[in-house]
């Protein structure tokens, strides 16, 4: 398995996707687009495609942001989906993947930072891939916008701050936004680079402050994302 992440910012880390890539065995690699590093011509070569997420939005401009190219990124994940590749989006990634098939991604009722719960839809509840996270589950959050829905998309999970969490595309691509991956470092590096912004957020009842995030044990969390992984393999895998 080659697992390719286009990674944003230094600060929206792969997380515990790579302790995954590397617990299994599996192949990494990367486009550090805020490096300048480019995309992959096509998805020949890789199996499962991660676009993690970042503080753009795909209505970003590359005049707005130079080394953010949303409509480059959204041609990737079309080829990829129709190549029967794999595909996860977190956050940012899960609305590109939205974008991709044609759905406008919108904002979402609530700005969430933190670590909140979500709950299973009765689609996710009967969706091989997440019934194991349980009807609730605690989740990270750090987000402003929500994923666009196609006529064929299942919301899988929602949260009282948003209610698209977790959309199934189709039976290998899968939209997060919440970040299952965050981990004490991840979260470390999202506090540095946000620190300014969270303070001027105390009023946000979705908004945790730095204290509280430092706190957070995301051990659980990381652990059903990684028996979903295995389950999206299987099914890659077919």
């Amino acid at each position: 398995m080659n697992v390719h992440f286009i990674v944003h910012e230094s600060f929206e880390a792969p997380g515990a996707y790579e302790t995954w890539v590397q617990s299994r065995g599996y192949r990494a690699s990367y486009s550090r687009v805020y490096l300048n590093e480019a995309l992959p011509d096509n998805a020949t070569g890789v199996d499962l495609l991660v676009v993690l997420g970042g503080p753009q939005s795909p209505a970003t401009t590359v005049e707005e942001c130079p080394h953010f190219d949303a409509r480059a990124e959204q041609r990737l994940i079309a080829q990829a989906i129709e190549a029967g590749r794999a595909v996860v989006g977190i956050c940012l990634g899960s609305q590109l993947i939205g974008e991709s098939l044609g759905a406008r991604f919108e904002h979402s009722p609530e700005k969430e930072i933190g670590k909140f719960p979500i709950a299973l839809t009765a689609q996710g509840r009967a969706n091989d891939k997440v019934t194991h996270f349980g009807d609730v589950l605690e989740v990270g959050h750090w987000h402003n916008d929500m994923p666009g829905l196609t006529t064929d998309a299942q919301v899988l999970a929602y949260s009282e701050g948003c209610p698209r969490q977790i959309v199934e595309y189709g039976p290998l691509v899968y939209g997060f936004q919440c970040h299952m991956e965050f981990t004490p470092q991840v979260v470390e590096l999202l506090i540095a680079a946000s620190e300014a912004e969270l303070a001027t957020l105390t009023d946000r009842r979705f908004v945790q402050q730095p204290e509280v995030l430092r706190g957070h044990d995301f051990e659980e969390m990381n652990q059903k994302l990684f028996g979903f992984l295995d389950r999206l393999v299987e099914a890659y895998r077919g």
